[in-house]
């Protein structure tokens, strides 16, 4: 593959972006950029703070004033204000309340910006939910990860099982269609699949199998 690859991996919360992406920056030797724990991290700065999440003003200048470092290692460290947040941003409670921080405008606004700042040090596989349409929209290769919301939930659950939180299922199949609703609703950056993205519906599909899916789609397109 040449220099200077950007590859984006949008898709709905618990596709399994994250996992997927890691493990081919890994297996292609690219910088990996979960944007997803830049708005966790921000939400989870502004609930520890108190913050209203429906004061957008608020939290485009809490989100101004944070600063969010992304360390690169097999398990990608992730610093809040010097903190290292890595595991506390997965709290349910963050996972709840992430989607309305990052629909705010200007939230996403300074966050894209930093986003495209990293990109353009490196080459890069970023993954998130406007990636593709909104952050690089002239990444090398684009792909759309997604799954049903039941395949979904069960993967969700499991991680947070291993992690001892107690899970309802139902609740939580509930709270991930109601996130894939505002996700695909807001006003600013819709997730909404780019028009030449590769959409990948891993329902029944092992981790390794969508990873290889995507690498042996690079060889033979890039």
């Amino acid at each position: 593959m040449s220099q200077r690859v950007c590859i984006a991996i949008d898709g709905p919360a618990g596709a399994g972006k994250s996992t997927v992406a890691k493990l081919v920056a890994h297996r292609l030797g690219l910088l990996y950029i979960d944007t997803g724990a830049m708005y966790r991290a921000v939400t989870l700065k502004a609930l520890r703070r108190g913050v209203d999440l429906n004061d957008a003003a608020a939290l485009t200048e809490l989100a101004r004033a944070t600063n969010i470092q992304l360390i690169p290692g097999v398990r990608q460290t992730v610093l809040l204000d010097g903190e290292d947040v890595t595991e506390a941003i997965r709290s349910p409670e963050v996972t709840r309340c992430v989607s309305v921080v990052a629909g705010v405008a200007g939230v996403r606004e300074i966050l894209v910006d930093r986003q495209r700042q990293m990109a353009g040090e490196t080459d890069v596989i970023m993954d998130g939910r406007d990636i593709g349409t909104v952050v690089l929209p002239h990444a090398t290769a684009k792909f759309f990860l997604t799954a049903s919301a039941e395949e979904r939930a069960r993967r969700r659950a499991k991680e947070m099982a291993e992690k001892g939180y107690t899970v309802d299922i139902t609740g939580l199949i509930k709270e991930i269609q109601e996130r894939d609703y505002r996700d695909s609703h807001r006003k600013v950056s819709p997730l909404v699949p780019a028009a030449d993205a590769v959409i990948l519906d891993s329902s029944g599909m092992t981790v390794d199998e969508v990873v290889n899916r995507i690498i042996s789609w690079l060889e033979k397109n890039q």
